[in-house]
């Protein structure tokens, strides 16, 4: 039986950038300012110069970059924020902790991002913001989404950027596209430290500012509590980490894109049997995931097991199907995104996945005979 791969390969990853990394640790070990150290200004400069917007907030995790985000934006209870139930559940779970309402929107079947086309429907005098998710590495349709913002009396937009850091969208990078963005360095991600990170994005220096004090309980100085903050900081060690990968980073969007391309080239015969999630023209992935629908998902997920070739679902349910969001709207609406969590499946992806573990999993596909 052929040896296990890894889903992601972060210890191949690490061997890679082993020296780099601890280089980065050291410096931090030496001068031991764990809160607040120097390199949290540092990376700030380096990716917000990445994407190209004015402000990068450093934070504990990308669920804290929603919160504070939010909290910036002054979110009180009963406002609400459209959003998709085709996601994790940290981007409605934000809003509920604030008092406010996630009001669903369907996705488009063949992409998994926000269906725009339903959006002005469930705008109502009590929607305050659009909190848009970028899905498996590709970027929803920002410029459509900020045009139904602007036509509605300048509503907010959150780009959730979680899975989509370094992503183009018309030429412009994921995290740019919006008054806010946030995105989260799980080791996973495309750009992940080793623990829990993230960081929020805007070129407005009001909103900057408020993200700044709201990461440190709300003080604009020291012991001067301004509003109401969290703890919300990214530990130094963990910007180490970020700026260490942050020097390879471009190459390994392009290998995940050679690598995707190898996938899709592949994936092509097995239609209808599995079918790639679609790109919209104008658009490139961080390929977060690999991601696949397959009517049989249940059956080709244990296909590929059995041959030690390892899968996730990304997201089994819609979020309207959980229990703490049940309550949100009838179970049978969102049927696109019903029939997502019926369908998707997440195939090995990462930068060092080996061609050799490429070849296995392609040949394990073309296998794969309908029950």
């Amino acid at each position: 039986m052929a040896e296990a791969m890894a889903f992601v390969d972060l210890k191949a990853q690490y061997a890679a950038l082993k020296v780099q990394i601890a280089e980065r640790m050291q410096r931090v070990l030496d001068h031991g300012q764990y809160i607040m150290g120097p390199e949290v200004a540092e990376l700030e400069v380096r990716l917000a110069a990445n994407c190209g917007a004015r402000h990068c907030i450093t934070v504990a995790s990308g669920t804290e970059a929603i919160l504070i985000a939010l909290m910036a934006l002054s979110l009180k209870p009963g406002d609400e924020v459209i959003t998709t139930p085709f996601t994790f559940a940290a981007t409605a779970e934000m809003i509920v902790l604030l008092g406010g309402v996630p009001v669903f929107v369907d996705i488009e079947p063949d992409t998994c991002l926000i269906d725009t086309r339903l959006i002005e429907s469930k705008i109502s005098p009590r929607t305050r913001a659009i909190l848009p998710v970028g899905l498996y590495g590709q970027c929803a349709d920002m410029d459509e989404i900020n045009a139904i913002a602007a036509r509605h009396g300048g509503l907010a937009v959150i780009e959730d950027a979680a899975q989509s850091f370094g992503a183009l969208y018309n030429g412009r990078r994921s995290c740019n596209l919006s008054l806010l963005a946030c995105t989260s360095f799980f080791p996973s991600k495309p750009l992940g430290c080793y623990g829990d990170g993230g960081a929020v994005f805007t070129s407005d220096d009001a909103l900057a500012r408020a993200c700044r004090e709201i990461r440190v309980h709300g003080q604009s100085a020291r012991y001067s509590h301004t509003r109401i903050g969290v703890g919300g900081r990214m530990d130094t060690l963990q910007c180490a980490i970020v700026l260490a990968k942050l020097e390879r980073f471009e190459w390994e969007l392009a290998r995940r894109e050679a690598l995707a391309a190898r996938y899709l080239n592949g994936l092509a015969q097995l239609a209808p049997r599995v079918v790639p999630i679609s790109m919209r023209p104008g658009r490139t992935s961080a390929w977060a995931q690999m991601t696949v629908r397959s009517p049989q998902r249940d059956a080709l997920a244990a296909h590929l097991r059995a041959q030690d070739i390892p899968t996730a679902v990304h997201y089994p349910l819609p979020l309207h199907h959980q229990p703490a969001y049940a309550d949100l709207c009838a179970a049978d609406e969102h049927p696109h995104s019903i029939a997502a969590g019926r369908e998707v499946l997440s195939l090995p992806m990462s930068a060092d996945l080996a061609e050799a573990d490429l070849d296995r999993v392609l040949d394990a596909l073309a296998f794969f005979s309908v029950p």
